[in-house]
């Protein structure tokens, strides 16, 4: 008897097994399924939308000919590099703060890349996912010199130009109302608004991200009579964000600012990409594409990673040309700098 109980217990717990394993490859591939729906997308139209500024230098715009640049701009390249192998089929759509949630939820982009800051309630409640923080940013202010201010606590019962809609805007009342001091805000629609409001004498201020402010302050009619203040009053990390549904596309958007942080830290450039794919390090190794399928794991060509340092190159390269020493902004890392100079870019390893 106890054998016969022990066979019929032995048979259900197999049974058990076998249904758990077939449900798991069931959830397994529909889920599979779903998640290259952005991807197929993109393959089938034959380039990425991407979700950009387009008023911001250092970040996203275009000049007279139409040729964007920034360092969300290159983020976008890289994108196209590591599934086209092309650069140039990133399309850029530039929008407002306004409408760039809606268009990224609407399926008009496929990715918003365009300084916009990580929060909670925009990653629960929009049906988005930040993906990375690809510039450690906080909120800063310009004023006339001639104001003789050389603080923001010393800005009580200013007139501040703030841009409505954005986390700047509640940044600025929160400030002020921690501080005890009187606020006058006048805001516009867009950031340019804003500006010209301020340069034509509308507001005593003009706040924005600080690394906007390096770019917004050369935009004014008389560069040097503006200085930006000392202090950083929050926390703005900016990164490039998603729709909900589709973890493939998460993953390709995240890796791919890993790759770029990996390969400055293994001293991988656009200029020594191919000689590095010589390299006997597991890690260049693995990152390049030449052992391993990290980027089959993708829905990616293993050279994945390769393909964007050569056309983009990696993440300080990108920096250095947009918003570095090599730009008319000539904003220090920082915050920015890999972990192991000082800094908070730190990316997992491809492994």
């Amino acid at each position: 008897m106890r054998g016969v109980l022990a066979c019929v217990l032995g048979g259900l717990v197999i049974k058990s097994v076998v249904l758990r394993l077939a449900l798991a490859a069931a959830v397994a591939i529909a889920a599979s399924a779903a998640s290259a729906q952005t991807l197929n997308t993109i393959k089938s139209r034959g380039g990425i939308n991407c979700g950009s500024n387009g008023t911001l230098a250092g970040f996203g715009l275009p000049d007279s000919q139409g040729r964007w640049t920034g360092l969300d701009v290159d983020f976008c390249k890289a994108l196209a590099a590591a599934i086209f192998n092309d650069p140039n089929k990133a399309k850029f759509v530039p929008l407002t703060a306004k409408d760039r949630f809606t268009a990224l939820q609407s399926g008009e982009v496929d990715v918003l890349a365009r300084n916009t800051t990580w929060t909670s309630s925009r990653d629960t409640s929009l049906g988005l996912n930040f993906t990375a923080i690809n510039y450690f940013d906080g909120q800063g202010f310009i004023v006339r010199k001639a104001l003789k201010v050389n603080s923001a606590l010393e800005l009580g019962d200013a007139a501040v130009c703030v841009q409505q809609g954005t986390t700047t805007e509640l940044n600025l009342a929160d400030y002020f109302r921690a501080n005890k001091m009187k606020l006058k805000t006048v805001t516009f629609a867009t950031s340019t608004e804003a500006l010209k409001a301020y340069d034509a004498g509308r507001c005593d201020a003009y706040t924005t991200d600080a690394s906007g402010l390096a770019g917004e302050r050369l935009r004014l009619a008389n560069v040097n009579d503006h200085i930006i203040l000392p202090e950083v009053i929050s926390k703005e990390p900016l990164g490039p964000a998603v729709r909900h549904g589709d973890d493939q596309w998460f993953d390709i958007v995240k890796w791919t600012h890993y790759a770029m942080v990996n390969a400055e830290e293994f001293g991988i450039t656009q200029a020594n990409v191919d000689d590095q794919k010589k390299s006997d390090n597991p890690d260049i190794k693995r990152l390049l594409g030449t052992e391993g399928k990290h980027g089959e794991a993708l829905g990616l060509s293993d050279d994945w990673a390769y393909r964007i340092i050569k056309h983009v190159g990696n993440y300080g390269e990108a920096f250095e040309r947009n918003v570095g020493q090599g730009s008319p902004l000539k904003i220090a890392r920082g915050l920015n700098g890999l972990w192991n100079k000082g800094g908070l870019q730190f990316a997992p390893p491809v492994r």
